[in-house]
């Protein structure tokens, strides 16, 4: 090849490459043309604010959120407190989804993209948003998830064919006809009441006493010790009666930090045991009082209702040779403990108005018979038995008198 062929070469490269670049850009330009809704927020100029009321329905299930005195919480769990930070999240969330696909389809699409109301397991998951006086604010259907198929191995096992969610269908407003595709799975939004609750609980610390009675008298027991490193004392202990530190050694720590995972609103109280419950009072070196009340355990979670009181000091009792330069210092640390310990007794007296399902793992610890705190009897080695004779058993020698010689024959007199 020439230097001229070369040339010719190279210069047909060039046209053909600004040529394809060409085709490219204007692809790309009929193809913003032709979806102008691409880039732009799935629910417009959403005011976030303005949202008191959020509605999550899908076939028979439904979830009410309801800002009441501005304060967020779960109308089907008799308005218990709802989790804030879940609520705002997915309000800053939805404001900000932005669609990177739409097209117009028709019914049939619809139901295969999971996008129409109704009773059945497939059944859009419908959100709406309404102001304090019920208005709709936005109305949102949420259908199938849109599923990115693995390249390669997930380091979380095989996916098999369905791939990892990374957006999902929606279609604003029952009417519309334009479906949209946007980046987010929305996978946590569920009309699960028990997903939104306020899962903040009580806390017993610094425990100075635990008393426990159930349905059978005799397994009632009480333990206290004198501070907080102190050993646990068994109150009208038997003689017999020892208790096994290492039983006892979770006792202390047993309700530091309980949570729970529902709040119960459907039954009785005879239903869940507390008609005839298992009653635990603990009290607190911090002078706090808590009455549990325990029913019957069910699929390894129980029932409890609690009560709470406390006795804040109101005064400061000067130390003795109290110098005054340190009085300011401990008359404000008193003052800051004082306000700690009352805004916790507010806070604990609102568990009171509800019934919650805890989890065993976090009362085990407490609903122990009397005898399993005790240091196990080692069983006494059994006495042994005077020997009988038997058959078996070689015969007294017989006196010498009557004893018979070699020859079987009694010696004559």
């Amino acid at each position: 090849m020439n230097r001229n062929q070369f040339a010719l070469l190279l210069f047909l490269l060039v046209v053909l490459g600004i040529a394809g670049l060409m085709v490219y850009n204007k692809q790309n330009e009929v193809g913003k043309s032709t979806d102008p809704a691409i880039g732009r927020k799935l629910l417009g100029d959403l005011p976030v604010n303005d949202v008191a009321h959020i509605a999550i329905k899908q076939g028979t299930n439904e979830l009410n959120l309801v800002k009441k005195e501005n304060l967020w919480r779960v109308r089907e769990r008799n308005d218990y407190p709802a989790n804030y930070s879940e609520i705002s999240d997915f309000l800053l969330k939805a404001k900000d989804l932005k669609i990177i696909q739409s097209e117009k389809i028709g019914p049939s699409q619809l139901v295969r993209l999971d996008l129409v109301p109704g009773s059945g397991t497939n059944s859009a998951l419908v959100v709406d948003l309404k102001d304090q006086n019920e208005k709709e604010i936005r109305s949102v259907l949420l259908g199938k998830k849109h599923l990115q198929k693995s390249k390669g191995a997930s380091p979380f096992g095989d996916m098999g064919d369905q791939g990892w969610p990374d957006g999902r269908y929606v279609k604003v407003g029952a009417g519309s006809e334009t479906v949209a595709l946007i980046s987010d799975a929305l996978a946590n939004i569920e009309p699960r009441p028990d997903q939104w609750l306020n899962k903040d609980f009580f806390k017993v610390e610094k425990i100075r006493s635990v008393a426990v009675e159930g349905p059978a008298v005799t397994n009632a027991w009480k333990i206290s010790r004198d501070s907080e490193t102190a050993e646990w004392k068994l109150a009208d202990a038997k003689p017999t009666e020892q208790l096994d530190s290492s039983k006892t050694s979770s006792v202390g720590t047993a309700l530091s930090s309980p949570s729970f995972t529902d709040v119960i609103t459907s039954s009785s109280p005879e239903q869940l045991g507390l008609g005839k419950p298992t009653v635990v009072n603990l009290e607190t070196f911090d002078d706090f009082s808590y009455t549990f009340k325990v029913g019957t355990k069910t699929n390894d979670s129980y029932p409890l209702a609690l009560t709470v009181s406390a006795k804040v000091p109101t005064e400061r009792a000067p130390g003795k040779d109290e110098k005054p330069e340190d009085k300011t210092r401990l008359d404000k640390e008193f003052k800051e403990k004082q306000k700690k310990l009352e805004d916790k007794l507010a806070q604990e007296k609102g568990y009171e108005k509800w019934v919650y399902l805890v989890s065993s793992w976090t009362l085990d610890p407490l609903l122990k018979d009397r005898a399993q705190l005790l240091v196990e009897k080692k069983p006494e080695p059994k006495k042994e038995e005077k020997p009988t004779a038997s058959a078996t058993e070689p015969l007294k020698p017989l006196d010498s008198a009557t004893e018979p010689d070699a020859g079987g024959v009694a010696p004559q007199q």
